[in-house]
């Protein structure tokens, strides 16, 4: 079986248009030449054939003048003149009988007839009453002739017209079915050449969203089925490797929350004194066993949080949501937050403004970027949000009121587990992987965000593509 790969088979596509639409070319260029060709010996001989025509009725009358010249005077002189000129005249009419046929042969041979008629009268020496109508019927002879090759000339013409009319129709059809032709061979490359590569880009995207369990098949040309078989084997590993992922991640969800969870519980009943009773420094033991238990616990919890976000982020659910509406809904959940610390949350939307979003991530982010702006905001103050859009751009910034972030903590504010050196008013628990939480989950909106400088607080900026 031959396999034809995907620059063979471009060539050979464009080869076969370029034969179609050259031959095409190529015959009318042959049909231009032919008919300019005939075109120009039809003009040379309608020239020659109206000189010929002209000279025969100058040499008529010369004919006609010698002989009656040779009537009156008698003088063997005009009777050679005679000879001479209806020589050069029956010469004439040969030349005139070889360019045509019909319709002037049959006047030619009149001609002839008449001429030998005029020189036998003539060498009998017959009246000059008996020779006129042979030079009245001479001179008929010569204006038929005329009226003759002009009708000639119109009919080559004519014919010439004729046939360049059906030359013009039959290469018109010739172009026709040649673009047709290039037309189809197109289509042909096109489903031959275009079909492989969208299955690999549905091939490429399901591999994106996480959906391992379809082969990738891919048809059409030798490489791009072998780039296909090679895409099939990346698709397998990563399934392998997402199992292990999942895997490796219930281990130590298991390994290690159910020894944390015992040695939870047992420090609680060290604190409560079940053993009996604690001394003050086995007190202060207690006190900073139970401390890193429970900041273990969270870091445990915060990496399996953070591996979860990098998880879902390659999973994209977009929609269409009305801005206003989403954004209070954010502010919503984080209600009862806002009034402990006797804040404002002032929402800044487009009116009546539609987005095609990924809700449950979009979420996530104004979630945790407006959660940290309550956090470091001091009470009484106002956190703003603010949605704008602009060159095919979608921009939600959070804007608070507090200490904002240490010039040497914004390189790395995005990097997981890492807390400013600033300290909240309030409070809180954390372990520094939000922020990072909110950049993958960006990232896989195909966003950016960033800490945007600012001389008091914090000014967050997520720039998402603006789908329409």
């Amino acid at each position: 079986m031959i396999r034809v790969s995907f620059r063979q088979g471009m060539l050979l596509g464009f080869a076969v248009i370029v034969l179609l639409l050259g031959g095409v070319a190529l015959q009318s260029w042959l049909v231009v030449e032919r008919l300019v060709d005939e075109s120009r010996r039809n003009s040379e001989q309608a020239i020659h054939l109206t000189a010929a025509i002209q000279e025969l009725a100058e040499r008529t009358v010369d004919i006609e003048r010698s002989a009656r010249q040779y009537l009156v005077l008698d003088d063997p002189l005009f009777h050679q003149r005679f000879d001479e000129h209806l020589a050069q005249s029956l010469a004439l009419v040969d030349r005139l009988d070889a360019m045509v046929a019909e319709p002037m042969t049959p006047l030619l041979g009149g001609w002839r007839m008449v001429a030998e008629a005029l020189r036998s009268g003539l060498e009998k020496k017959v009246g000059k009453a008996e020779l006129t109508p042979f030079l009245a019927r001479l001179v008929e002879l010569n204006g038929l002739l005329k009226q003759a090759g002009q009708r000639w000339i119109e009919a080559q013409n004519s014919r010439l017209l004729i046939e360049l009319e059906a030359n013009r129709l039959h290469l018109g059809g010739q172009i026709v079915l040649a673009l047709a032709g290039a037309l189809l061979v197109a289509l042909a490359m096109g489903w031959w050449l275009v079909r492989p590569v969208r299955q690999l880009e549905q091939a490429i995207s399901r591999l994106g969203a996480n959906r391992f369990e379809e082969a990738v098949k891919v048809g059409g040309p030798a490489d791009l089925r072998q780039l296909g078989r090679r895409l099939d084997w990346l698709r397998q590993r990563l399934a392998e490797l997402e199992a292990d992922r999942e895997r490796t991640l219930r281990h130590v969800s298991h390994e290690l929350k159910t020894p944390l969870t015992a040695l939870k519980e047992g420090v609680a009943l060290l604190k409560e004194e079940v053993p009996g009773p604690l001394g003050e420094n086995q007190r202060e033991v207690v006190d900073i066993l139970q401390h890193n238990v429970a900041g273990l616990q969270l870091q445990i919890e915060s990496l399996l949080s953070l591996n979860g976000a990098a998880f879902e982020a390659r999973r994209l659910k977009l929609e269409s949501v009305e801005l206003q509406k989403f954004m209070a809904g954010v502010v919503q959940r984080r209600e009862f937050h806002a009034q402990s610390r006797q804040l404002k949350v002032l929402v800044e939307t487009p009116d009546r403004a539609n987005a095609i979003l990924d809700i449950d991530k979009m979420g996530v982010v104004l979630d945790n970027l407006l959660s940290n702006a309550i956090d470091f905001s001091p009470e009484g103050a106002s956190v703003r949000l603010v949605v704008t859009r602009h060159d095919d751009c979608l921009s939600f910034e959070c804007i608070d009121q507090g200490p904002g972030v240490a010039p040497e903590d914004r390189q790395r504010i995005f990097d997981p587990f890492v807390q400013g050196q600033r300290e909240a008013p309030a409070q809180r628990q954390g372990s520094g992987v939000g922020l990072s939480i909110v950049r993958e989950l960006v990232r896989a909106m195909g966003g950016t965000v960033s800490l945007l400088a600012t001389e008091t607080g914090a000014h967050f900026c997520v720039e998402l593509p603006d789908e329409k």
